[in-house]
């Protein structure tokens, strides 16, 4: 295998991790301290109201719970906020990463166009090693001749499932 074949794997290989590390930050989401506090003080108030079962503690219980759902509605609409404000945020990036992404293959193709990317032996490509040849077969060793094309298009696919089956090991927060 060619340095410019492994070149263009791990480039390709580094958008697509990025793209999976946006896609985890995205869904995963962040939390302020406002909301981690308001989340205590509704578990706690929650916590006394039970505690507080029987018949003549009744009012009590149901003013700590009335507090606790009026607390829910102002960490809901915090959790909206937040929502907006970093969904915005990540399309920003999200927009960011396709024009380089879009901008790197070209610059690749470009670069890679009129040259083979790498050469495999006939075996190893046998079903398939005409969709994958660029100019055909090197005469000299006999082995197919893999242009920029078909090279992006395998890596871009075999990173894509090497970042969904390993990639939560490598984007731990």
């Amino acid at each position: 295998m060619s340095l410019a074949a492994l070149f263009v794997f791990l480039i390709v290989s580094a958008l697509q991790l990025a793209d999976r590390y946006l896609d985890l930050a995205r869904k995963r989401g962040s939390q302020s301290e406002e909301q981690i506090k308001l989340r205590l003080e509704i578990k706690q108030l929650l916590q006394e109201a039970n505690q507080l079962s029987t018949p003549s503690t009744f009012a009590q219980a149901a003013k700590l719970k009335r507090l606790a759902a009026a607390k829910e509605k102002e960490l809901a609409k915090i959790q909206e906020q937040n929502t907006k404000e970093t969904q915005s945020l990540y399309d920003k990036y999200r927009k960011i990463l396709l024009v380089a992404k879009v901008l790197i293959h070209a610059l690749l193709v470009l670069w890679f166009w009129s040259t083979p990317v790498t050469t495999v032996p006939r075996h190893l490509l046998q079903p398939f090693g005409k969709m994958f040849s660029w100019k055909g077969v090197d005469s000299a060793t006999g082995h197919i001749v893999v242009g920029i094309l078909p090279w992006m298009f395998l890596t871009s696919r075999v990173s894509k499932l090497l970042c969904e089956k390993i990639g939560f090991v490598l984007l731990r927060p």
